[in-house]
Protein backbone atom coordinates (compact mmCIF):
# COMPACT_ATOMS: atom_id res chain seq x y z
CA UNK A 1 0.00 0.00 0.00
CA UNK A 2 1.56 3.22 -0.86
CA UNK A 3 2.55 5.74 2.26
CA UNK A 4 0.10 7.57 3.49
CA UNK A 5 0.71 11.15 4.94
CA UNK A 6 1.66 11.81 8.70
CA UNK A 7 1.01 15.35 8.87
CA UNK A 8 -2.59 15.31 10.93
CA UNK A 9 -5.54 16.11 8.76
CA UNK A 10 -7.71 18.82 9.33
CA UNK A 11 -10.91 18.53 11.56
CA UNK A 12 -13.91 17.31 9.42
CA UNK A 13 -16.71 20.57 8.64
CA UNK A 14 -19.56 20.52 9.84
CA UNK A 15 -21.85 22.03 7.46
CA UNK A 16 -25.20 24.26 8.40
CA UNK A 17 -28.62 22.86 7.24
CA UNK A 18 -29.08 25.56 4.72
CA UNK A 19 -25.38 24.71 3.48
CA UNK A 20 -26.11 20.78 2.89
CA UNK A 21 -29.37 21.85 1.44
CA UNK A 22 -27.59 23.73 -1.56
CA UNK A 23 -25.18 20.97 -2.28
CA UNK A 24 -27.94 18.45 -2.22
CA UNK A 25 -30.22 21.14 -5.28
CA UNK A 26 -26.95 21.41 -6.68
CA UNK A 27 -26.40 17.64 -7.18
CA UNK A 28 -29.68 17.03 -8.23
CA UNK A 29 -29.40 19.51 -10.81
CA UNK A 30 -26.51 17.68 -11.98
CA UNK A 31 -28.12 14.25 -11.96
CA UNK A 32 -30.23 16.06 -14.19
CA UNK A 33 -28.26 17.72 -16.16
CA UNK A 34 -30.00 21.49 -15.54
CA UNK A 35 -27.72 24.43 -15.24
CA UNK A 36 -26.39 25.31 -12.36
CA UNK A 37 -25.81 21.66 -11.56
CA UNK A 38 -22.47 20.51 -9.40
CA UNK A 39 -21.59 16.80 -8.07
CA UNK A 40 -21.78 16.48 -4.29
CA UNK A 41 -18.85 16.36 -2.60
CA UNK A 42 -19.10 16.12 1.09
CA UNK A 43 -16.31 13.99 1.70
CA UNK A 44 -15.18 14.07 5.25
CA UNK A 45 -17.93 15.62 6.17
CA UNK A 46 -19.77 15.91 9.89
CA UNK A 47 -23.09 14.50 8.46
CA UNK A 48 -23.41 12.46 12.02
CA UNK A 49 -26.88 11.74 12.08
CA UNK A 50 -28.60 13.61 9.30
CA UNK A 51 -31.28 12.18 7.56
CA UNK A 52 -30.42 11.69 3.97
CA UNK A 53 -33.32 9.04 3.11
CA UNK A 54 -34.81 8.82 -0.29
CA UNK A 55 -32.06 11.10 -2.33
CA UNK A 56 -30.85 10.73 -4.99
CA UNK A 57 -26.95 10.91 -4.39
CA UNK A 58 -25.80 8.63 -7.40
CA UNK A 59 -21.83 9.32 -8.27
CA UNK A 60 -21.62 11.49 -4.90
CA UNK A 61 -18.45 12.08 -2.63
CA UNK A 62 -18.45 10.97 0.58
CA UNK A 63 -14.93 9.42 1.24
CA UNK A 64 -14.22 9.93 4.92
CA UNK A 65 -17.63 11.30 5.90
CA UNK A 66 -19.21 11.11 9.22
CA UNK A 67 -22.46 9.83 9.08
CA UNK A 68 -22.89 7.23 11.94
CA UNK A 69 -26.42 6.83 12.66
CA UNK A 70 -27.70 8.60 9.47
CA UNK A 71 -30.56 7.75 8.14
CA UNK A 72 -30.27 6.44 3.99
CA UNK A 73 -33.22 4.71 3.77
CA UNK A 74 -34.30 4.07 0.14
CA UNK A 75 -31.40 6.38 -0.98
CA UNK A 76 -29.87 6.26 -4.20
CA UNK A 77 -26.09 5.58 -4.01
CA UNK A 78 -25.19 3.97 -7.42
CA UNK A 79 -21.40 4.85 -8.14
CA UNK A 80 -20.78 6.72 -5.15
CA UNK A 81 -17.35 7.29 -3.40
CA UNK A 82 -17.81 6.12 0.20
CA UNK A 83 -14.19 5.52 1.14
CA UNK A 84 -13.45 5.00 4.61
CA UNK A 85 -17.22 6.25 5.68
CA UNK A 86 -18.40 6.42 9.15
CA UNK A 87 -22.14 4.75 8.70
CA UNK A 88 -21.70 2.99 11.88
CA UNK A 89 -25.34 2.50 13.23
CA UNK A 90 -26.57 3.87 9.94
CA UNK A 91 -30.31 3.17 8.08
CA UNK A 92 -29.68 1.80 5.01
CA UNK A 93 -32.85 -0.34 4.30
CA UNK A 94 -33.51 -0.68 1.01
CA UNK A 95 -31.15 1.62 -0.56
CA UNK A 96 -29.31 1.56 -3.76
CA UNK A 97 -25.47 0.42 -3.61
CA UNK A 98 -24.61 -0.51 -6.94
CA UNK A 99 -20.96 0.06 -7.57
CA UNK A 100 -20.23 1.89 -4.89
CA UNK A 101 -16.46 1.85 -3.45
CA UNK A 102 -17.02 1.12 -0.08
CA UNK A 103 -13.34 0.01 0.51
CA UNK A 104 -12.22 0.28 4.86
CA UNK A 105 -15.95 1.70 5.31
CA UNK A 106 -17.06 1.51 9.48
CA UNK A 107 -20.16 -0.14 9.17
CA UNK A 108 -20.50 -1.49 12.13
CA UNK A 109 -24.06 -2.76 13.38
CA UNK A 110 -25.47 -0.76 10.02
CA UNK A 111 -28.80 -1.85 8.72
CA UNK A 112 -28.78 -2.90 4.84
CA UNK A 113 -31.77 -5.30 4.97
CA UNK A 114 -33.25 -5.29 1.51
CA UNK A 115 -30.19 -3.25 -0.19
CA UNK A 116 -28.65 -3.36 -3.31
CA UNK A 117 -24.91 -4.24 -3.30
CA UNK A 118 -24.22 -5.78 -6.34
CA UNK A 119 -20.67 -5.26 -7.88
CA UNK A 120 -19.97 -3.05 -4.87
CA UNK A 121 -16.40 -3.18 -3.61
CA UNK A 122 -16.00 -3.84 -0.06
CA UNK A 123 -12.45 -4.43 0.19
CA UNK A 124 -9.90 -3.05 2.49
CA UNK A 125 -8.83 0.67 1.74
CA UNK A 126 -5.74 1.46 0.27
CA UNK A 127 -4.92 4.17 -2.27
CA UNK A 128 -5.33 1.91 -5.18
CA UNK A 129 -8.25 2.41 -7.95
CA UNK A 130 -11.71 1.04 -6.36
CA UNK A 131 -15.19 0.80 -7.29
CA UNK A 132 -16.13 2.22 -10.77
CA UNK A 133 -12.64 3.64 -11.18
CA UNK A 134 -10.74 -0.04 -11.44
CA UNK A 135 -13.87 -0.88 -13.90
CA UNK A 136 -13.42 2.31 -16.12
CA UNK A 137 -11.23 2.50 -19.17
CA UNK A 138 -8.96 4.66 -20.19
CA UNK A 139 -5.43 5.99 -18.42
CA UNK A 140 -6.05 6.05 -14.62
CA UNK A 141 -3.87 9.36 -13.98
CA UNK A 142 -6.59 11.87 -14.76
CA UNK A 143 -7.38 14.80 -12.92
CA UNK A 144 -10.64 13.36 -11.26
CA UNK A 145 -8.47 10.33 -10.82
CA UNK A 146 -5.76 12.43 -8.72
CA UNK A 147 -8.52 14.43 -6.81
CA UNK A 148 -9.79 10.92 -5.74
CA UNK A 149 -6.37 10.18 -4.75
CA UNK A 150 -6.02 12.96 -3.15
CA UNK A 151 -9.48 12.60 -0.85
CA UNK A 152 -8.88 8.93 -0.17
CA UNK A 153 -5.36 9.67 0.88
CA UNK A 154 -6.74 12.22 3.71
CA UNK A 155 -9.22 9.44 4.97
CA UNK A 156 -6.60 6.73 5.14
CA UNK A 157 -4.93 9.74 7.29
CA UNK A 158 -7.85 9.34 9.50
CA UNK A 159 -7.84 6.31 10.17
CA UNK A 160 -3.88 5.35 10.99
CA UNK A 161 -4.87 4.93 14.65
CA UNK A 162 -7.17 2.07 14.00
CA UNK A 163 -6.15 -1.70 13.21
CA UNK A 164 -4.86 -2.17 9.84
CA UNK A 165 -4.26 -5.08 8.43
CA UNK A 166 -1.37 -6.07 5.47
CA UNK A 167 -3.66 -5.22 2.51
CA UNK A 168 -4.97 -1.62 4.07
CA UNK A 169 -7.79 -0.96 6.10
CA UNK A 170 -10.07 -3.75 6.62
CA UNK A 171 -14.29 -3.15 5.42
CA UNK A 172 -16.01 -3.48 9.16
CA UNK A 173 -19.58 -4.75 8.85
CA UNK A 174 -19.05 -5.97 12.60
CA UNK A 175 -22.88 -7.04 13.61
CA UNK A 176 -24.22 -5.11 10.39
CA UNK A 177 -27.81 -6.46 9.02
CA UNK A 178 -27.48 -7.29 5.18
CA UNK A 179 -30.81 -9.54 5.52
CA UNK A 180 -32.36 -9.95 2.01
CA UNK A 181 -29.28 -8.16 0.69
CA UNK A 182 -28.39 -8.58 -3.31
CA UNK A 183 -24.63 -8.84 -2.74
CA UNK A 184 -24.24 -10.30 -6.35
CA UNK A 185 -20.66 -9.87 -7.77
CA UNK A 186 -19.77 -7.99 -4.82
CA UNK A 187 -15.96 -7.83 -3.65
CA UNK A 188 -15.69 -8.50 0.39
CA UNK A 189 -11.88 -9.77 0.14
CA UNK A 190 -10.42 -9.19 3.84
CA UNK A 191 -13.53 -7.62 5.15
CA UNK A 192 -14.75 -8.10 8.57
CA UNK A 193 -18.48 -9.52 9.00
CA UNK A 194 -18.67 -11.00 12.59
CA UNK A 195 -21.92 -11.67 13.86
CA UNK A 196 -23.27 -10.23 10.92
CA UNK A 197 -26.89 -11.07 9.92
CA UNK A 198 -27.18 -12.09 6.49
CA UNK A 199 -30.12 -14.29 6.21
CA UNK A 200 -31.55 -14.53 2.51
CA UNK A 201 -28.14 -12.85 1.47
CA UNK A 202 -27.65 -12.94 -2.24
CA UNK A 203 -24.02 -13.77 -2.53
CA UNK A 204 -23.95 -15.15 -5.68
CA UNK A 205 -20.21 -14.99 -7.41
CA UNK A 206 -19.57 -12.44 -4.63
CA UNK A 207 -15.82 -12.49 -3.44
CA UNK A 208 -15.66 -13.61 0.26
CA UNK A 209 -11.93 -14.54 0.19
CA UNK A 210 -10.38 -13.53 3.62
CA UNK A 211 -13.86 -12.88 4.90
CA UNK A 212 -14.03 -12.70 9.18
CA UNK A 213 -17.55 -14.62 9.36
CA UNK A 214 -16.88 -15.51 12.74
CA UNK A 215 -20.96 -15.85 14.03
CA UNK A 216 -22.54 -14.52 11.23
CA UNK A 217 -26.04 -16.02 10.08
CA UNK A 218 -25.64 -16.86 6.53
CA UNK A 219 -29.33 -19.06 6.63
CA UNK A 220 -31.00 -19.28 3.76
CA UNK A 221 -28.40 -16.88 1.39
CA UNK A 222 -27.61 -17.65 -1.87
CA UNK A 223 -24.28 -18.93 -2.37
CA UNK A 224 -23.94 -20.06 -6.10
CA UNK A 225 -20.47 -19.69 -7.27
CA UNK A 226 -19.13 -17.63 -3.84
CA UNK A 227 -15.64 -17.60 -2.79
CA UNK A 228 -14.69 -18.13 0.53
CA UNK A 229 -10.91 -18.95 0.57
CA UNK A 230 -9.11 -18.68 3.55
CA UNK A 231 -11.91 -17.03 5.12
CA UNK A 232 -12.72 -17.49 8.88
CA UNK A 233 -15.60 -19.38 9.27
CA UNK A 234 -15.96 -20.51 12.67
CA UNK A 235 -19.36 -20.41 14.42
CA UNK A 236 -20.89 -19.19 11.33
CA UNK A 237 -24.55 -20.35 10.61
CA UNK A 238 -25.38 -21.49 7.42
CA UNK A 239 -29.17 -23.33 7.67
CA UNK A 240 -30.54 -24.20 4.40
CA UNK A 241 -27.68 -23.20 2.03
CA UNK A 242 -27.16 -25.01 -1.29
CA UNK A 243 -23.24 -25.28 -1.00
CA UNK A 244 -22.93 -27.38 -3.69
CA UNK A 245 -21.85 -24.73 -6.21
CA UNK A 246 -20.16 -22.86 -3.56
CA UNK A 247 -16.20 -22.73 -3.36
CA UNK A 248 -14.99 -22.76 0.40
CA UNK A 249 -11.28 -23.35 -0.67
CA UNK A 250 -8.97 -23.14 2.61
CA UNK A 251 -12.11 -21.63 5.16
CA UNK A 252 -11.20 -22.41 8.54
CA UNK A 253 -14.43 -23.85 10.35
CA UNK A 254 -15.58 -24.54 13.75
CA UNK A 255 -14.55 -27.88 15.45
CA UNK A 256 -17.45 -29.09 16.89
CA UNK A 257 -17.46 -30.27 20.79
CA UNK A 258 -18.03 -34.07 19.17
CA UNK A 259 -14.62 -33.87 17.52
CA UNK A 260 -12.25 -32.68 20.39
CA UNK A 261 -11.94 -35.94 21.82
CA UNK A 262 -14.15 -38.02 24.80
CA UNK A 263 -12.08 -36.61 28.11
CA UNK A 264 -13.05 -32.47 27.01
CA UNK A 265 -16.59 -34.04 25.96
CA UNK A 266 -17.23 -35.43 29.11
CA UNK A 267 -15.40 -32.54 31.44
CA UNK A 268 -18.37 -30.13 29.66
CA UNK A 269 -21.01 -32.74 29.69
CA UNK A 270 -20.21 -33.51 34.27
CA UNK A 271 -19.71 -29.17 34.60
CA UNK A 272 -22.81 -28.87 33.15
CA UNK A 273 -24.51 -31.61 35.63
CA UNK A 274 -22.84 -30.15 38.21
CA UNK A 275 -23.88 -26.40 37.74
CA UNK A 276 -27.45 -27.68 37.16
CA UNK A 277 -27.09 -29.83 40.39
CA UNK A 278 -25.38 -27.18 42.45
CA UNK A 279 -22.61 -29.29 42.80
CA UNK A 280 -24.80 -32.17 44.19
CA UNK A 281 -23.80 -34.23 40.80
CA UNK A 282 -21.32 -34.20 38.18
CA UNK A 283 -17.84 -32.34 39.04
CA UNK A 284 -16.24 -28.97 37.89
CA UNK A 285 -14.70 -28.97 35.05
CA UNK A 286 -10.53 -28.87 35.28
CA UNK A 287 -9.71 -27.51 31.09
CA UNK A 288 -6.22 -25.88 32.34
CA UNK A 289 -3.95 -25.99 28.95
CA UNK A 290 -6.67 -27.64 26.72
CA UNK A 291 -6.59 -27.03 23.29
CA UNK A 292 -9.99 -25.42 22.62
CA UNK A 293 -9.08 -23.81 19.51
CA UNK A 294 -11.90 -22.81 17.03
CA UNK A 295 -14.36 -24.40 18.93
CA UNK A 296 -17.81 -24.17 18.88
CA UNK A 297 -18.94 -23.17 22.36
CA UNK A 298 -21.73 -20.90 21.42
CA UNK A 299 -23.86 -20.91 25.05
CA UNK A 300 -22.34 -23.57 26.42
CA UNK A 301 -21.98 -23.15 30.52
CA UNK A 302 -18.71 -23.14 32.18
CA UNK A 303 -19.04 -21.12 34.87
CA UNK A 304 -16.59 -21.46 37.69
CA UNK A 305 -14.55 -23.64 35.33
CA UNK A 306 -10.84 -24.22 35.57
CA UNK A 307 -9.16 -22.50 32.06
CA UNK A 308 -6.18 -21.74 32.97
CA UNK A 309 -3.99 -21.45 30.02
CA UNK A 310 -6.46 -23.02 28.04
CA UNK A 311 -6.49 -22.28 23.91
CA UNK A 312 -9.28 -21.05 23.28
CA UNK A 313 -8.22 -18.69 20.06
CA UNK A 314 -10.79 -17.88 17.41
CA UNK A 315 -13.30 -20.11 19.69
CA UNK A 316 -16.94 -19.31 19.20
CA UNK A 317 -17.97 -18.47 22.97
CA UNK A 318 -21.11 -16.30 22.12
CA UNK A 319 -23.55 -16.47 24.91
CA UNK A 320 -21.79 -18.54 26.54
CA UNK A 321 -21.64 -18.36 30.22
CA UNK A 322 -18.16 -18.00 32.24
CA UNK A 323 -19.22 -16.31 35.23
CA UNK A 324 -16.80 -16.64 37.78
CA UNK A 325 -14.44 -18.54 35.52
CA UNK A 326 -10.95 -19.22 35.97
CA UNK A 327 -9.31 -17.86 32.88
CA UNK A 328 -6.31 -16.95 34.13
CA UNK A 329 -3.58 -16.91 31.40
CA UNK A 330 -5.87 -17.85 28.54
CA UNK A 331 -5.47 -17.52 25.23
CA UNK A 332 -8.92 -15.70 23.86
CA UNK A 333 -7.06 -13.47 20.97
CA UNK A 334 -10.06 -13.21 18.43
CA UNK A 335 -12.54 -15.43 20.16
CA UNK A 336 -16.29 -14.58 19.45
CA UNK A 337 -17.75 -13.91 23.21
CA UNK A 338 -20.41 -11.44 21.96
CA UNK A 339 -23.33 -11.69 24.76
CA UNK A 340 -20.93 -13.52 26.77
CA UNK A 341 -21.21 -13.27 30.75
CA UNK A 342 -17.86 -13.30 32.55
CA UNK A 343 -18.74 -11.40 35.54
CA UNK A 344 -16.69 -12.36 38.45
CA UNK A 345 -14.25 -14.07 35.81
CA UNK A 346 -10.63 -14.28 36.35
CA UNK A 347 -8.98 -13.20 32.83
CA UNK A 348 -5.34 -12.03 34.54
CA UNK A 349 -2.89 -11.54 32.01
CA UNK A 350 -5.37 -13.52 29.51
CA UNK A 351 -4.35 -13.07 25.60
CA UNK A 352 -7.98 -11.09 24.60
CA UNK A 353 -6.29 -9.49 21.72
CA UNK A 354 -8.74 -8.71 18.61
CA UNK A 355 -11.70 -10.64 20.74
CA UNK A 356 -14.99 -9.54 20.36
CA UNK A 357 -16.57 -8.60 23.83
CA UNK A 358 -19.62 -6.53 22.41
CA UNK A 359 -21.99 -6.61 24.95
CA UNK A 360 -20.28 -8.68 27.28
CA UNK A 361 -21.11 -8.78 31.26
CA UNK A 362 -17.46 -8.37 33.05
CA UNK A 363 -19.05 -6.69 35.90
CA UNK A 364 -19.20 -8.04 39.64
CA UNK A 365 -20.23 -11.49 40.03
CA UNK A 366 -23.42 -12.08 42.78
CA UNK A 367 -22.03 -14.52 45.27
CA UNK A 368 -24.50 -17.54 46.29
CA UNK A 369 -24.62 -19.61 49.05
CA UNK A 370 -24.42 -23.59 48.36
CA UNK A 371 -28.16 -23.51 48.05
CA UNK A 372 -28.36 -20.72 45.37
CA UNK A 373 -29.12 -18.12 47.69
CA UNK A 374 -27.69 -14.71 47.25
CA UNK A 375 -25.30 -14.17 50.17
CA UNK A 376 -25.23 -9.87 49.72
CA UNK A 377 -21.70 -10.28 48.64
CA UNK A 378 -20.23 -9.72 45.27
CA UNK A 379 -16.85 -10.86 43.71
CA UNK A 380 -15.42 -8.14 40.81
CA UNK A 381 -14.11 -9.65 37.57
CA UNK A 382 -10.26 -9.28 37.52
CA UNK A 383 -8.71 -8.16 34.11
CA UNK A 384 -4.91 -7.42 35.79
CA UNK A 385 -2.30 -7.55 32.68
CA UNK A 386 -4.72 -8.73 30.65
CA UNK A 387 -3.80 -8.07 26.53
CA UNK A 388 -7.40 -6.44 25.02
CA UNK A 389 -5.29 -4.44 22.14
CA UNK A 390 -7.87 -4.14 19.19
CA UNK A 391 -10.35 -5.58 21.66
CA UNK A 392 -14.62 -4.48 20.60
CA UNK A 393 -15.78 -3.82 24.14
CA UNK A 394 -18.72 -1.83 22.38
CA UNK A 395 -21.42 -1.59 25.46
CA UNK A 396 -19.73 -3.99 27.72
CA UNK A 397 -20.51 -3.79 31.25
CA UNK A 398 -16.95 -3.29 33.27
CA UNK A 399 -18.14 -1.82 36.64
CA UNK A 400 -15.70 -2.54 39.15
CA UNK A 401 -13.79 -4.81 37.34
CA UNK A 402 -9.68 -4.84 38.05
CA UNK A 403 -7.77 -3.40 34.59
CA UNK A 404 -4.51 -2.52 36.42
CA UNK A 405 -1.80 -2.83 33.99
CA UNK A 406 -4.09 -4.01 31.01
CA UNK A 407 -3.73 -3.33 27.79
CA UNK A 408 -6.13 -1.20 26.01
CA UNK A 409 -4.68 0.29 22.85
CA UNK A 410 -7.18 0.59 20.03
CA UNK A 411 -9.78 -1.05 21.94
CA UNK A 412 -13.38 -0.20 21.17
CA UNK A 413 -14.67 1.12 24.59
CA UNK A 414 -17.80 2.85 22.74
CA UNK A 415 -21.04 2.70 25.10
CA UNK A 416 -18.75 0.55 27.94
CA UNK A 417 -19.37 1.00 31.58
CA UNK A 418 -16.32 1.57 33.23
CA UNK A 419 -18.08 3.23 36.56
CA UNK A 420 -15.63 1.93 39.61
CA UNK A 421 -13.37 0.21 37.11
CA UNK A 422 -9.30 0.34 38.77
CA UNK A 423 -7.45 1.24 35.61
CA UNK A 424 -4.10 1.57 37.94
CA UNK A 425 -1.67 1.79 35.01
CA UNK A 426 -3.59 0.90 32.19
CA UNK A 427 -2.55 1.84 28.59
CA UNK A 428 -5.81 3.23 27.27
CA UNK A 429 -5.06 4.60 24.03
CA UNK A 430 -8.05 3.88 22.41
CA UNK A 431 -9.91 4.64 20.05
CA UNK A 432 -11.90 7.48 20.86
CA UNK A 433 -16.02 7.20 21.62
CA UNK A 434 -18.42 8.57 19.49
CA UNK A 435 -20.68 11.03 20.25
CA UNK A 436 -23.55 10.20 21.66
Amino acid sequence: MSAVTTAPPPASPTLRPDQLAEVLERHARWIKGQPGGARANLSHADLEGADLSQRDLRGARLAGARLARSRLNGTNLAGADLFAVDLRDADITRANLMQTDLRGARLRAADFSNANLRGADLRAGTLEPGGTSRRSPGPDLTQEAETTRQIHRTALARLQGEATAMGGIPTDLTGALLVNANLTDADLTGSILQNADLTGAVLTNANLSGVRLNGANLSGALLDGATFDDADMVGTRMADCDLSQTNLGNARLTRPIDSMGSEIQRAIFDHERWIESFGQRGERAELDGADLSRADLRRVNLSAASLRGANLSDAALTGAQLMMADLSGANLEGANLMGADLSGANLSYAKLSGADLTRVNLGPAEIKDPTGRPTGRSWAANLMGADLRQALLVGSCLTQANLTEADLENADLDGADLAGAKLQHAHLRGRPPRRR
